[in-house]
């Protein structure tokens, strides 16, 4: 969404050339202090340049107005290390004590451009590592007794640093013991047991020494972002990438999806519809060992890191790859087929908005029910502003979905499930609105100016003018919370869920390339190149990432934030996820909640009357359901785990505590199958995907058929209002 400040602060901006911050790039920054025994990690003249114009975009345009000192300093170096070692399994006491002089200084370094004092951080941290890693292929030959009374702890988080290095190796010594002993508990024989483990721990050492200094400078802003507020966030370019592909759902490519498995690119999935999938050539499980770009040479990868390897293989659409593959139950050793492909445009129709259509009887009656899936509110910006008319967006899936569920499966009632929707395109989220309610305010937007501003459904009648439910949970965040609050302010329909998570801030994304003058950004990678090595940069030139820039916050048209808060459902059922650790709330960093104007709207109907019977309905249900009782026996257990920092490494005694906690669940499973009919699994037998069963989902279509048997059958579930001005 284009708010005013927006483009006036970026108009200011792409104003200035920066001349004289890339200039200070060639200024003598402080010395690095070197740790010995690892490949230290530097920053560049890139990432210095970064840095500083966070913290003025920081300090100018988030809207917090928060003015980066020895405080914030303080407070990103503790985010630092606890983002580092958050157990503390790698730095010790001393490590700690020496870190203390950068506590006061990374505001001011970082006004610089200087990164040294995190970077040095972080490669003591990597020595650390490096130590104990190896360290961990000692023990993991050594004799084990396995009939000890020792206990590893596990989770440190609270504890003391620990002052030697001794305590640290002991600490190591049982985390492998506890490895050993549960392979070995798994039934597994002993010399497979340390190949197993040699294999895990050889992979961990070869990732880390993948570990670059963008991988670096990621954390570390990361850590000074979320100090400032919990979504402002730093994109390095190839986060930026994924991020903005996530937003889009496609990508250009060959239309695979790829894993990294023991230092080989393995075919993981082949996309339906993608070049991958038309050509038949590949098939999950292929491995690649080469990359082309059209007649080009090859290039080896084995042993690249994942990204690097998608990066080449990945390409605009219309240009050609050629890939050299051993195909799956071939050696490694076996000559490799040579295939090539034309890239595409790839959508990611997985991760789209999805439906189905499920029958509940109730009272003799059977009504059918379209549930709609929407994962995130996303959209093709960059498609829909070249004038794609078939960009992708959640709002023109779901107007498809809709129109099939109303005119072909000729549903009685849509529920909309937004559990785990973290939220996406604010403007999405109106549109989406707009579905389900005729012309009116969806949310107000006020912005670091204080200026308030009502954004709209402007577009007159709806999509769907039937019974409507709305599902939600502790994840729901966002876009979410403001689609299912205008719902829920309307009276359009019933919110089902748990207390949401109570994101009430709006995010700008700003590229950072655009910030800098064209002929500043050449002198950089010029320079940028030479310090590495280089003869050249790749032909898209240096990439500056991106920054998602909390600048304003949402409201209701009740005037109430969502932020904190969140949106509060009509039927509340008990949340599956730790309230006390996810959510808004749980962010020290977070902005408060408020309120501002009710704005002026007509809702659609009052269902004030209908929600203490339908609530009473459904208690009425839970106090019978076995499923109910069990999910909250679940959750009480989770919650006495939430307690528990060690483990017994007695094999015996670990033994019979998870044959214990296996045969409780397998007997809870087989109780829920019992009382739906189906037969009983057995101990180690996987359950088919049509067995499973989303009692929630179940739980929230019944109260929909409850809402319509409540309400007038002639309007279809709604209790109009009479233009009732709110």
């Amino acid at each position: 969404m284009d708010f005013k400040i927006v483009k006036e602060m970026l108009k200011k901006i792409l104003l200035v050339t920066f001349t004289a911050a890339v200039l200070a790039c060639h200024a003598a920054p402080k010395p690095q202090p070197m740790v010995q025994g690892v490949n230290n990690i530097l920053p560049d003249e890139k990432q210095a340049l970064v840095c500083k114009e966070i913290v003025g975009l920081i300090e100018n345009y988030n809207y917090k107005k928060i003015k980066v000192n020895d405080s914030i300093s303080s407070l990103v170096l503790d985010k630092y290390i606890k983002a580092l070692d958050p157990y503390k399994y790698y730095f010790l006491a001393a490590d700690i004590k020496e870190f203390e002089k950068f506590r006061y200084t990374l505001d001011d370094d970082f006004r610089n451009g200087e990164l040294s004092a995190p970077f040095y951080i972080f490669n003591v941290y990597l020595k650390r590592y490096n130590e104990f890693i190896n360290y961990a292929f000692t023990q993991i030959k050594a004799k084990q007794n396995f009939n000890s009374t020792e206990t590893y702890v596990y989770d440190r988080e609270k504890m003391p640093w620990t002052t030697s290095k001794a305590t640290l190796d002991d600490l190591w010594r049982k985390r492998v013991k506890y490895e050993l002993v549960n392979l070995k508990i798994a039934g597994t024989p002993e010399d497979k047991n340390v190949e197993t483990l040699t294999k895990r721990y050889e992979a961990l050492k070869s990732q880390a020494s993948k570990l670059n200094n963008q991988d670096v400078f990621q954390t570390i802003m990361d850590a000074f972002t979320e100090t400032i507020d919990p979504h402002t966030n730093y994109f390095n370019p190839a986060n930026a990438q994924q991020f903005n592909e996530d937003m889009a759902r496609s990508f250009e490519g060959i239309g695979a999806r790829l894993q990294l498995e023991n230092e080989i690119l393995k075919i993981a999935e082949v996309i339906p519809g993608g070049p991958a999938f038309k050509s038949k050539l590949l098939s999950a499980g292929d491995r690649i060992i080469g990359v082309a770009q059209g007649s080009g040479e090859f290039e080896d990868i084995i042993g690249w890191r994942i990204e690097n390897s998608v990066s080449k293989i990945k390409g605009p659409k219309g240009t050609k790859v050629r890939l050299k593959i051993i195909p799956v139950g071939m050696e490694m050793s076996s000559k490799p087929v040579i295939i090539e492909l034309v890239r595409e445009k790839i959508v990611m129709e997985d991760q789209s908005a999805k439906k189905k259509v499920q029958t509940i009887e109730s009272n003799g009656r059977p009504y059918k029910i379209g549930i709609i899936t929407v994962p995130a509110f996303y959209a093709d910006f960059k498609a829909a502003n070249a004038g794609d008319p078939n960009y992708k967006s959640t709002t023109r899936d779901v107007k498809l979905l809709i129109d099939t569920l109303k005119n072909k499966d000729k549903v009685d009632a849509i529920v909309m499930d937004l559990r785990a929707n973290g939220g996406g395109s604010l403007v999405e989220a109106i549109d989406l609105t707009g579905l389900f309610i005729d012309k009116g305010p969806v949310v107000q937007v006020k912005d670091l100016r204080n200026n308030i501003e009502v954004n709209e459904d402007t577009n007159p009648g709806v999509a769907w003018s039937g019974p409507f439910g709305v599902m939600v949970d502790r994840l729901s965040a966002s876009a979410s919370e403001i689609f299912a609050g205008a719902i829920q302010d309307y009276g359009r329909g019933i919110i089902m869920g748990t207390q949401t998570y109570g994101k009430g801030t709006v995010q700008s994304s700003i590229d950072m390339n655009k910030l800098v003058n064209p002929s500043m950004l050449q002198r950089l990678a010029a320079l940028v190149g030479k310090n590495a090595g280089l003869t050249g940069t790749n032909k898209e030139g240096v990439q500056l990432g991106q920054i998602n820039l909390t600048m304003a916050k949402f409201y209701r048209v009740t005037g109430s934030s969502t932020q904190h808060k969140g949106v509060m459902p009509d039927i509340e059922f008990p949340s599956i996820y730790p309230m006390d650790k996810i959510g808004e709330d749980t962010e020290p960093s977070a902005l408060p909640w408020d309120e501002v104007k009710r704005s002026n709207f007509t809702t659609v109907a009052n269902l004030a009357p209908v929600k203490p019977e339908l609530i009473a309905w459904h208690k009425a249900r839970m106090a019978k359901s076995l499923d109910y009782k069990i999910m909250e026996q679940d959750i009480a257990d989770a919650k006495k785990r939430e307690g528990e920092v060690s483990v017994s490494l007695n094999e015996v005694k670990l033994k019979a505590e998870r044959d214990s906690l296996e045969a409780k669940n397998l007997a809870k499973l087989n109780s829920l199958r019992a009382s739906r009919g189906l037969a009983p699994m057995k101990k180690g037998e996987k359950i088919k995907k049509e067995d499973n069963f989303d009692f929630i989902l179940d739980e929230s279509l019944r109260i929909m058929t409850d809402f319509m048997q409540v309400t007038d059958p002639a309007s279809k579930g709604l209790v109009k209002n009479q233009g009732a001005l709110n």
